[in-house]
Parts: C-alpha cells; sequence; structure tokens
C-alpha cells in the first residue's frame, strides 16, 4: 500500500507499513482520501533530522486546532484522536522514515494520542524520537524533495520563509474500507480563507530576476565608482562626482631615467600637434619618476598615438602607453592654482570660486545641456595652450612670470620690477633710524655716546699689543703700514 504526495519541493511516495501500525495507515490513508492534507503547510524543519506537517493550517494560524483523525472527522470531535500503538521493531535509524506524531493523553500520561500530523526524518539514527512518534511507513521515492526541504531557509522556528506545501495526494493502494460517514471529494478542493492567511511568500513567487552575471557586476562597479567619486566630491578633490577625464592626454609609462620632456614630443610629435608634454619629476631631488603625460590638439592623434607606440623601444626601454584616467589638472584648475590661493578670499578664485574656469575648461557636449551627465574633453582651451606651448619653446613665459611677481609684491608695496617705492625719502631701515633718533632726549642722547665711547675702549684693550722693542726697524715699519691686524706673511 502506497501514498504519493505532490509537494512544491517535489514528490514524494511513502509505502505504509500495515502489518505493524494498522491503526496508523488507516488513518493516514483515509485522510488522503478525503484531500484532507491539501495545501497544508510543511513547518519545524530542523536539517538533518526531520520536518512536520499534517496540520491544513499549520501551527502559525490563531484559529488552528492541531488537526484532526479521520474518526474525528466523520463522526465528531470527541474522537478527535486516537491512541497511537509503537512496535517495538520499527525504529528510527534510516532516512525517510515516516511516524504520526503523538502527545500524552491529559488522564493517563502513559498513553500517546495521534491526530492526523505526521513526521519525515531527513537523517539517520534519529532514535531520539523511538516512543515519541508512532512509525507507520517509509519513503521509497522522492529524496530529492527531502534534500530540498532540508537545505531551506527557515527562521528560528523552522518555519521555510517560502512555503512548502502538501498540494495533491493520490492514493495507490488502499486496503481498508471506509468508516461510516466517509465522502471522497470529486476533485480536490481550493484552498479556504484561513488557509491562504497563513501564507508568507508563495512557492511559485519570483523572487529573482534572471540577469546576466557580467551585467550585474558591471552595474556594481558603477555603483562603487559613483559611491567613491561623490566621496572625492565631498572631499573637495573634484569638482563634482560626474567629472572624467580628458581623452587627448597620453599617458606613457616604464620610461628610462634619462629620457626628457623634449625627446618624447620630438618622438611624438609625428602623430599630431603637441600641447603640453611633461616627464613626472621627483619634487626635492628632480630625477625622473619615469612616467609622463603627453596633451595632443586632437583626440584622433592621441589614439593613433595609442596604438603605435605600444612597446616602443625608447633609450633603451620599451614604454608603455595608455589613455590618461588622471583628472588632477582639471581639479587644479577648479581649485585655482597657487596664484588662486594667495588671492583666495578677494576676488573669490579657489575652490569652486574660480571665475575663469568656464574659460579653461571644455567639459561637456556641445549640445547645450547643463546637467552633470556630460562628457569632457580638454582641460585648457587650444588658444591658450597652444600659445604657452610657443612662448615656453622660446625661451619662456616673461609676460606670465612678470604678472605674478606683480601680484605676489602688490601687497608689500611693490611693482613688478621689484622695485621699491619711496616713502618719505627713505627706506624702511632709514625709517627706523629716524624714528629712533628724533625718540631719543639730550640726556639719554649724552649717555648713548659714552656707552659707545666704553664699548671702543674696551674693544681696543682687548685687541691683541705687540711687542716691538726687539724687532728690528724694517719689520715696525711693516707693521706700522699693513696694521696690528695685518698680514704678517713675508711678501
Amino acid at each position: 500500500m502506497s501514498v504519493l504526495l505532490e509537494t512544491s519541493a517535489g514528490d514524494v511516495v511513502i509505502d505504509l507499513l500495515t502489518d505493524y501500525a494498522p491503526k496508523e495507515c488507516e488513518n493516514f490513508l483515509k485522510l488522503c482520501k478525503v484531500k484532507y492534507y491539501n495545501f497544508s503547510p510543511v513547518h519545524s524543519i530542523q536539517q538533518n533530522f526531520s520536518f512536520q506537517t499534517g496540520d491544513p493550517l499549520g501551527p502559525t494560524s490563531p484559529s488552528s486546532d492541531g488537526g484532526s483523525s479521520i474518526w474525528g472527522l466523520v463522526s465528531g470531535p470527541s474522537e478527535k484522536t486516537f491512541p497511537a500503538t509503537f512496535n517495538p521493531k520499527l525504529k528510527h535509524l534510516e532516512r525517510g522514515t515516516v511516524s504520526m506524531a503523538t502527545v500524552p493523553h491529559p488522564s493517563d500520561p502513559d498513553v500517546r494520542v495521534a491526530g492526523s500530523q505526521f513526521i519525515v526524518t531527513l537523517g539517520d539514527s534519529t532514535d531520539y524520537l523511538d516512543g515519541k512518534a508512532a512509525i507507520f511507513g517509509k519513503v521509497v521515492e522522492g529524496f530529492d524533495a527531502l534534500e530540498k526541504i532540508n537545505n531551506a531557509i527557515t527562521d528560528h522556528d523552522g518555519h521555510p520563509l517560502v512555503d512548502i506545501r502538501i498540494k495533491h495526494t493520490i492514493i495507490l493502494d488502499d486496503p481498508y474500507a471506509d468508516p461510516p460517514g466517509l465522502r471522497e471529494p470529486s476533485q480536490s478542493p481550493a484552498p479556504s480563507k484561513a488557509q491562504l492567511a497563513t501564507v508568507r511568500i508563495a512557492d511559485d513567487a519570483t523572487l529573482t530576476e534572471e540577469v546576466d552575471e557580467d551585467a550585474a557586476e558591471k552595474a556594481r562597479r558603477e555603483r562603487e565608482a559613483r559611491a567613491q567619486a561623490l566621496t572625492l566630491e565631498m572631499m573637495g578633490d573634484l569638482p563634482f562626482a560626474e567629472v572624467k577625464p580628458p581623452e587627448n592626454v597620453l599617458f606613457v609609462c616604464k620610461l628610462n631615467p634619462v629620457t626628457t620632456d623634449s625627446d618624447l614630443e620630438l618622438i611624438f610629435s609625428r602623430f599630431g600637434i603637441i600641447l603640453s608634454c611633461e616627464v613626472i619629476r621627483d619634487k626635492k631631488t628632480g630625477d625622473s619618476l619615469q612616467y609622463a603625460f603627453i596633451e595632443f590638439e586632437e583626440k584622433s592623434a592621441c589614439e593613433a598615438a595609442y596604438f603605435k607606440m605600444q612597446g616602443v623601444l625608447i633609450d633603451d626601454r620599451r614604454i608603455h602607453v595608455d589613455f590618461s584616467q588622471s583628472v588632477s589638472k582639471l581639479a587644479e584648475v577648479w581649485r585655482g592654482g597657487e596664484n588662486a590661493k594667495r588671492k583666495r578670499g578677494r576676488d573669490g578664485g579657489g575652490w569652486g570660486g574660480v571665475k575663469g574656469l568656464e574659460k579653461w575648461r571644455k567639459y561637456r557636449e556641445e549640445d547645450g545641456r547643463d546637467d552633470d551627465r556630460g562628457r569632457y574633453s580638454m582641460v585648457y582651451g587650444e588658444e591658450e595652450m597652444r600659445g604657452r606651448h610657443e612662448r615656453q619653446r622660446d625661451g619662456g613665459d616673461e609676460e606670465g612670470r612678470g604678472a605674478n611677481d606683480a601680484d605676489r609684491f602688490a601687497d608689500h608695496g611693490r611693482d613688478g620690477r621689484n622695485r621699491e617705492r619711496p616713502w618719505n625719502g627713505g627706506n624702511g631701515r632709514e625709517r627706523n633710524q629716524e624714528s629712533q633718533r628724533r625718540s631719543r632726549s639730550p640726556r639719554r642722547e649724552k649717555h648713548h655716546i659714552r656707552a659707545r665711547d666704553d664699548n671702543d675702549q674696551r674693544e681696543d684693550r682687548t685687541r691683541p699689543r705687540y711687542d716691538n722693542r726687539h724687532r728690528n726697524p724694517q719689520d715696525r715699519d711693516n707693521d706700522r703700514n699693513r696694521g696690528a691686524h695685518g698680514d704678517y706673511r713675508r711678501r
């Protein structure tokens, strides 16, 4: 005699041990026949031990009565339970053992009664249940379903987060006669309102959408990059989070320390006009750090250099080229540089207040949008960078240096040529001497002259005296001519 249980985890076939537990087998068969177990939830899952089911509402429903035997359904509540039998030959020794859940009789603790709930073991050697659950069958097919139930995610009470329920029961063989008053339904009944109220997450609910792993990884990296950019914006390192590096700047590394800016400019100039070429050097020692940034006038020239110069031998070193990922120049323009730091507070320069930022940058697309999603191309204006580059090649930007000097000495009373401005006919030292002379009274002036004479006399006493009595006249004449501190070497 066998019964097929269709569950949301899979089908399970149970063979009934009618010779060892006839009462329990009859109760189970007839409850399956009247579809009493339909939509019953699986609960109390203990991994590698057991799970429990058979109550149409489950233990979480406040209106649940714990289930009833087949005799309680056809005869009345007085026969809701029946005394369970425990065969000493039946033990919970293997996985898939099926037994009726029992409780002590209210008036006789030595007698245990059963209703409709049953237990299925999920591990071997679960002899703890011997004497507490009455064995009446064993699982012969459907161990994959038992494995899914065993690995289900549950709460602290063992209830699965996604419902696992008995959907349908099919009797394969029934040797027992139907008790009086039993009526078999013509089809499986629909779940009641009380049963639907116990649903947490339906077993057919879609929890996760099918997404491409590569797309999910890309989205995760984009979220992380946006979060890091926002952090840099808050710290003041970037003007705004969506800033991008220029597309016409090439990064060159693995250079020979002897390679100079002019060498790289000469080599890379065949691809197009170069606006700037700078080998990055140590701030203190001036030694090359063996990498450089080359800014082209055209984006196409930068791309051509990227494809042609990879692995090229320069000064016995094979270089590596890549598109620049640096926005340091852009950030420096936004802050205003050193000049803006000195003038910050007077003209609003630096830290987002640079008036010439719009003139220096070409960040966004030329479609007129003013949002933060635009792309960025060049950091400096084309005409200005070309002019700066030509002036540097011709011997330096004298005009720029003169302007900087004028700004630097404007607050100190000096003009652009670093000459002191006249003030009442004299410089600072003369003004100090004049103020000291005027502040002295005649008495203090006399004391000052006396102190100065004393110092002169003290200095004269400390000078070395030379005895000229035992020297020849020629040497004494030479000493007088050279002075006491003259050179005593023979001429």
